[in-house]
């Protein structure tokens, strides 16, 4: 039901409800007195009070009261209010002249009963404002706080965008470099590689498009790239996977795992002569989904990890919030690096 339906049907409920107060009142106390007259003179009052009202909405509007504060928007209703409460109060009286003519018995008009009558008025009316700015408030609140969650979703959008886009430049540049210390060393392996680039650049154009992609998509990803990778170190690296069925459908930000892998390659194994072995897990506790790389090295020796780590934490506690978070530490001469992912704030 749409605001308009439902401030007419709250002006017909309430005029009603009072005129059926005014009716049920008089006739606890003299049944007789309802007779036609009476009723047409409450029916008048349930109209005039309607079309005063809905008037003095109309000019609260024109003259834009709606968007002021309540400090200066008070005392205009409690004067628009008591002149509403007057033109009610007379249109009533009125009739009440209608129904002394018809029923001389009626009391005569009274001044005091008349200023009785406009208070009590006013107070009616100065209610139904009440109700009216209270609800109109509330629906402007809200008006702003989804206008708020907009444009922090469109700030928050645009900042992922920028982040992936820094992604790929990032990623091809690696890759290049791989590729291009093979030319001199194998030219056979390097036309292999350039194969497998161009595979990893059709995956990495149709994951960046993404928010966030399935983990079994991240480790495709991450197995291309090794597999480049491993024909430019050869036995110099070695690979242990260990990720949960389970989990394949777990949503990620894109090329999350894959600069952890890049990093622990580049950081880790491509420094040490002997090379070394990277962990490559995803597992789950009842908290939490835990995505590890591990490799050998030291972070003391590391001067610049590059954009791919401040990369993952940003998009992380853009996209999740506290909900999840990236862990870097170094024990026992191997460095891991971990997303741990909330279970019941993953999306």
């Amino acid at each position: 039901m749409n605001t308009r339906k439902i401030y007419w049907l709250a002006q017909l409920i309430g005029w009603f409800s009072y005129s059926g107060l005014i009716v049920f009142s008089i006739y606890n106390s003299d049944p007789q007195k309802i007779d036609t007259v009476l009723l047409l003179n409450v029916f008048t009052l349930t109209v005039v009070g309607i079309a005063i009202t809905h008037t003095q909405r109309a000019f609260c509007i024109r003259m834009g009261w709606l968007g002021i504060r309540l400090p200066r928007l008070i005392p205009r209703l409690v004067v628009t209010s008591f002149v509403a409460s007057v033109a009610i109060t007379v249109i009533d009286n009125g009739t009440d002249c209608l129904h002394r003519i018809v029923d001389p018995n009626q009391p005569d008009f009274s001044f005091d009963r008349m200023v009785v009558n406009v208070l009590a008025m006013m107070l009616l009316v100065l209610f139904w404002n009440a109700l009216y700015f209270t609800v109109h408030f509330f629906q402007k609140s809200r008006r702003q706080e989804i206008s708020n969650l907009e444009l922090r979703a469109s700030n928050k959008e645009g900042e992922l965008k920028n982040l992936r886009e820094q992604l790929n430049p990032h990623f091809l540049f690696n890759s290049l470099n791989s590729i291009r210390a093979l030319i001199d060393i194998d030219p056979v392996k390097a036309k292999t590689s350039i194969s497998t680039l161009s595979n990893l650049l059709r995956q990495s154009l149709l994951l960046g498009r993404e928010n966030l992609v399935t983990l079994e998509s991240e480790v495709d990803l991450a197995k291309s790239y090794l597999s480049l990778e491993k024909v430019r170190f050869e036995e110099r690296l070695e690979v242990c996977w260990n990720i949960s069925p389970s989990l394949n459908s777990f949503l990620i930000p894109p090329f999350s795992l894959q600069m952890m892998v890049e990093n622990a390659v580049k950081h880790g194994v491509s420094v040490l002569p002997e090379g070394g072995l990277v962990n490559i897990s995803a597992t789950q506790t009842d908290q939490f989904v835990i995505i590890k790389v591990d490799n050998p090295g030291a972070l003391s020796n590391l001067v610049d990890l590059g954009v791919g780590v401040q990369n993952i934490k940003q998009r992380l506690a853009l996209q999740y919030g506290n909900g999840a978070h990236f862990i870097l530490e170094e024990r026992k001469g191997r460095v891991y690096s971990q997303m741990n992912f909330r279970q019941d704030e993953a999306i």
